[in-house]
């Protein structure tokens, strides 16, 4: 077969560009769309548009569709620029379009790369997919719509994560994410949440404190900490959520003064950084200190106090790495700095609480066996 005819609709829209909307069988698609990676030749010119494939995104949507009850509402944009005929087009707009495939593939993917090359690993079904098209004049006006529709400003992945624990389904890198936003919501609207509207949220945009901050110290706590196993049990959430609320509740009375009124420009308590930083001080107490309320965490921040810079002064994280107080950014680098810094005054605390305990019971001891002789 080297002609393919699809029943379309033509859509009103540039003068200057013929817009068509038609269902193609992904084994067809694959005919006549092909995907054009953007790469250089020894000469350094410059070919093709597309960004290189995402092995994981694409896993992602292939698993999801070789599922029954898999829906692909998004269409694949394919431009053309020749060997594409349109039918005569009736009041309603329904047209034929005829495609030439005696020369290969004539249409090329503007948007949809993924989704394509996930439908090409689908072998079980042959999916029928919506297609955009478009012709172009030539190649360069084909470029010009590439940039233009691929420029359109995606929605933000606050509202996105926001969005996730009302949906199932999800991958393991979402379904984390998922619980992590959960959490955060719950923080932020629970009566009882110590941190109650200060995370800003689309839902909350009053909030000063960012809530991707929040998800990140869950996110690692439910990885590699304390809520790894808390999360296991019939009231896991419940064990989480207070758990956090309960150690911020700790934060804003042991450094009232740096949090009370401040915002992340004016404070590095309530700046991405801090908020981070804090959630490693946060395992440390809870596994080596055994801290669950607000009033054992304080217990265990209150060696931490007179040795920040929250919101003036400088920091010394040793070897000559001293920072001015506004220089720790949200960046892995300073998170580490700071975490680090802040976890090694709170371990050696512990550590020396528990040494005087034990001092202390082993003198008790000794007296309550002079007095028994």
């Amino acid at each position: 077969m080297t002609k393919l005819t699809f029943q379309a609709i033509q859509a009103k829209q540039s003068q200057t560009h013929t817009v068509l909307s038609f269902v193609a069988l992904a084994s067809e698609l694959q005919q006549f769309a092909t995907i054009e990676r953007v790469a250089r030749n020894e000469a350094g010119a410059l070919s093709g548009f597309q960004r290189p494939q995402i092995a994981g995104h694409i896993r992602e949507i292939r698993d999801y569709l070789e599922k029954p009850e898999a829906i692909l509402p998004n269409p694949i944009v394919v431009a053309f620029t020749d060997r594409v005929e349109v039918g005569p087009v009736d009041a309603d707009g329904r047209c034929t379009v005829e495609i030439d495939l005696e020369r290969g593939a004539p249409g090329l993917v503007v948007d949809g790369q993924q989704r394509l090359t996930a439908l090409s690993q689908v072998h079980d079904k042959d999916f029928q997919v919506f297609v955009s098209a478009v012709i172009c004049a030539d190649e360069a006006e084909l470029r010009r719509q590439f940039v233009l529709i691929n420029n359109t400003r995606p929605l933000p992945k606050s509202l996105i994560y926001e969005l996730l624990p009302t949906v199932r389904g999800l991958p393991r890198r979402l379904g984390d994410r998922s619980l992590a936003a959960e959490l955060a919501a719950k923080l932020n609207f629970d009566q009882q949440s110590s941190l109650k509207g200060y995370i800003y949220q689309h839902t909350n945009p009053t909030g000063i404190i960012r809530d991707t901050a929040i998800q990140r110290v869950i996110i690692n706590s439910v990885s590699d900490g304390i809520m790894r196993e808390m999360i296991k049990e019939p009231n896991g959430t419940e064990l989480c959520f207070d758990l956090v609320s309960e150690f911020y509740r700790a934060v804003q009375y042991v450094f009232r003064d740096e949090w009370r009124d401040h915002t992340p420009k004016t404070s590095r308590l309530v700046h991405g950084a801090g908020i981070m930083a804090l959630g490693y001080v946060m395992e440390i107490l809870a596994l080596l200190d055994g801290a669950r309320s607000w009033q054992d965490f304080a217990k265990g921040l209150a060696c931490l106090v007179g040795r920040t810079a929250w919101t003036s002064g400088q920091w010394d994280f040793g070897n000559g790495d001293q920072r001015h107080w506004k220089s720790v950014q949200n960046v892995n680098r300073d998170i580490v700095s700071l975490a680090q810094y802040l976890n090694t005054i709170v371990r050696n605390d512990v550590k020396a609480r528990r040494a005087a305990a034990t001092e202390a019971l082993d003198l008790e001891v000794s007296v309550l066996s002079a007095r028994a002789q």
